[in-house]
């Protein structure tokens, strides 16, 4: 299948091709669902921590005498129905990944883009760098090439992240600047609008049509 190839002002300026075995599939839902399960599992820092009865501090003596006091019997201030006192089953540091199959992966990144190109939510720009680094230039070339009803979460996509282009779009809220060589299913699948680079285009064909 065949795009249409923009300039940074928004206007036309030819084809590019998009090979459809990467842009053109039928969207494996099953794929993108466990590719986000496991990124946003993978993200969890899992370093959540509590203390049990045998680590809280206190405890040493008896709290009060077994019998005559008309309370429930007490050996330990640090048990769990005290206040101060351990915790029953808390949380512990503990690892979260979640191992995806290499295929997996790229099938739910083939899913999404052929989910944005069949929804026409992909456009493709000819190769820029905003030279100034500032944040105006890259609005204006952002503002050219996207409609205002869809400025939520705009990804543009390169081949390499220029640092100038990412400096000057850092700064635009609904803008997230990616490299093509390290993309993932949830900004993806989450993105109002994809604009992809010809460069970009070209390393996707290429990576993901095997």
């Amino acid at each position: 299948m065949n795009a249409k190839l923009y300039d940074v002002k928004g206007k036309e300026k030819g084809t590019v091709k998009l090979n459809d075995a990467v842009f053109k599939i039928v969207p494996n839902k099953s794929a993108i669902y466990y590719a986000l399960r496991a990124e946003l599992a993978n993200a969890r820092q899992g370093t959540a921590s509590t203390k049990g009865r045998a680590e809280v501090r206190g405890g040493g003596a008896k709290p009060f005498r077994q019998k005559g006091t008309g309370r429930a019997r007490a050996g330990s201030r640090r048990s769990p129905l005290w206040t101060g006192g351990g915790v029953i089953f808390g949380p512990k540091p503990r690892s979260y990944r979640v191992e995806l199959p290499r295929k997996m992966k790229q099938l739910s990144i083939r899913s999404c883009l052929s989910i944005k190109a069949e929804e026409d939510l992909l456009k493709v720009v000819e190769d820029f760098s905003v030279d100034s680094g500032k944040t105006r230039d890259f609005y204006t070339i952002a503002t050219n090439l996207v409609d205002e009803q869809r400025r939520k979460r705009v990804l543009f996509i390169d081949t390499e992240r220029v640092p100038l282009n990412r400096r000057a779009g850092r700064n635009i809220s609904w803008i997230r600047y990616f490299d093509a060589t390290r993309l993932n299913t949830r900004d993806l699948y989450y993105a109002s609008q994809l604009v992809l680079t010809e460069s970009a285009v070209k390393h996707l064909n290429d990576k993901y049509a095997e």
